[in-house]
Formats: structure tokens, sequence, C-alpha cells
């Protein structure tokens, strides 16, 4: 079968297409033809300085062809999504406890865009986040994948969205999708027109997309017991500074999502929830993905490129 193979580094993302065995599953996997798969900004950022070139692609969404040994909750010829291991790729494998059924009005496409970025903005907003109806929401660098998720999650939810990006293009067009206040900039700058937008109360939840060079003036911008959710770098800044006496009068809670160092049941318990939680809003079609470029198989390294120019407002998909 054909892949991809990524080499992150900090010029930029080296793509190679190598022929390679079709994977056999394992008990527990699925093996899964790929229809479509999608792009996600942490597979592109750091990398090693002489680190071996690596199966790219972490999520995708496809027909079931084969499975392994204990596999029962999924038929061959079943349409599923999920989280997978070497997405770009002809051919993929998954984790059956992270398989999830591709909701009915979803096509490929859009089914390839939903499950790292809607499980993860799962994760932020409701089992850690407790983000609740009527609550104010921030988001820094809403147009991103993750960024647009927030949002569309959390407005499903009865939020109040405040985002921000650069661009105010990208605002204007997430306004279509329930952006109440949109603030155009790229630096940490944001607190005061925050403060203004909440009647100087603050926001109950931040999801910080931007990383260490705003982190400061997310915290500023929370409201008593604000809770803050760290999910992304893109200013590749790794660490910032922490206003103790903030986070202790009041009462704040910082956390992270990363999914490096949990187990495959922790991940899975996650899938779980969002599907009982989050996936329905799909099945009536109050939840969409935005896509906003759809690329070829073999146009692959294009959309790569496309993603690191930052001109993309959701998600980026791969259609074979």
């Amino acid at each position: 079968m054909k892949a991809y193979f990524l080499t992150p580094g900090p010029g930029g993302t080296g793509v190679e297409l190598r022929e390679t065995a079709t994977p056999e599953p394992k008990p527990g996997e699925l093996l899964v033809r790929v229809r479509a798969t999608s792009l996600n900004r942490g597979e592109l950022l750091g990398g090693k300085p002489g680190a071996p070139a690596r199966a790219g692609g972490g999520e995708c969404a496809g027909d079931v062809v084969k499975l392994g040994d204990g596999v029962t909750a999924v038929s061959t010829g079943d349409r599923v999504m999920g989280r997978c291991a070497g997405g770009f790729a002809e051919y993929a494998l998954m984790d059956a406890r992270e398989a999830m059924r591709v909701p009915g009005p979803l096509a490929w496409e859009e089914a390839a865009a939903t499950p790292l970025v809607f499980v993860v903005v799962y994760d932020m907003l409701v089992a850690q986040g407790q983000l609740a109806a009527g609550q104010w929401l921030l988001v820094t660098g809403v147009s991103s994948g993750v960024g647009v998720a927030a949002l569309q999650t959390g407005k499903v939810l009865g939020a109040r969205v405040i985002g921000t990006s650069g661009s105010a293009d990208k605002l204007a067009r997430l306004e279509k999708l329930g952006l109440d206040v949109g603030i155009r900039t790229r630096a940490a700058d944001f607190h005061d027109a925050v403060l203004k937008a909440t009647d100087g109360k603050g926001v109950s939840l931040v999801v910080n997309n931007v990383g260490g060079s705003v982190f400061a003036e997310c915290i500023k911008s929370l409201a008593f017991e604000g809770r803050l959710a760290t999910v992304g770098h893109m200013d590749r800044v790794l660490s910032a500074p922490l206003d103790l006496e903030a986070l202790h009068s009041k009462r704040l809670t910082v956390f992270g999502v990363s999914n490096r160092l949990r187990t495959a049941a922790q991940r899975a318990a996650t899938v779980r929830g969002f599907v009982k939680d989050v996936l329905p809003y799909f099945e009536d079609g109050r939840l969409r993905p935005l896509v906003d470029r759809i690329f070829g198989f073999d146009d692959l390294p294009s959309a790569i490129k496309f993603m690191e120019s930052d001109a993309q407002v959701g998600k980026i998909v791969v259609r074979l």
C-alpha cells in the first residue's frame, strides 16, 4: 500500500511517499480502508534533529475490512472514524475501543475531521472544564481545527464564546457559527476586551491553543473559579510565568489535555464519554465539523504546506 512518512522540523515538514506492507490487525484492533484523513498541527511541530521519519496521520474515516481477535462491537463493512496509526495511507489500524460509527449525516471528509479535535474538545469543555450553559468561554486561536470545534461545541452546550485571531476575515467567518465576540489580535493584549464583554467578571473557561506567549493573559482573563485548558503551542513557547496570587485568590484550575502519557484504557474512556454526551449532536445535525479545504491523496504535501501557512479556518482534509 501507499503511505506517507513525515519528518517534522523547524524549517518545515519533510514528506515522503513510500510503498509499504498493509498492516495486520492484532487482537483488539481493526483494519480500515481509509476513505479520508485529516491534518493536525501537533504532528507538524517540533521533531528532534536527526529523528527518523514516521508514518503520518493520526485520525481517519473508512470501511472496516478486517477484524483482530476479540473485536465484536463492529463488523467488516461498517463505516467508522477514529484515532489511528498511520492515517496518511490506503489502510490504517485502529484500536477497536476508540473506533466510532460514522454518524449518518456526515460525509467521509467530515467524519475524518471529527475524532481528534472533537474528542479533545470534549475533554476540555465537558470532562475537565465543566462548562455550563450561560457561562463564558474564551478560545485563543479560534480559527484552528481545535478552536473551531471548541466554538461549535461551546455553542451547542449553551455557552457564550469569545475568540481571538489575527485575521478579521477569519473572525467574520466564525460569526456565522455563533462566535459572540471576536478579538482581532496575535498578542497577549486581550484581557481588557474580555473583561468588557463579560461585564468585568472574566470567563469561566479558557481554551489556550496559542501557547506560552498568551498564558499569563489567559490567567488574567479568568473569572472566580475559572478553568484554563492548555491544548496547543502554535507559538512554540513552552514556558510561561504563573501568577500564584491569582491562582490562589480566584481558586483557579489549570489543566492539560495531551494523550501522550495516557493509557489506551484512559483514552478509550474519554471516547466513550464523547460518544454518549456529544456524538448525538452530530446525529441530529446540531454539530458538523467545518472543513476548510479538501486535497487529493497525491497532493498531501500541498495540504501540509497549506496548514503551515496558517491560512485555514477549521480542518484540512485529504480524500483517498
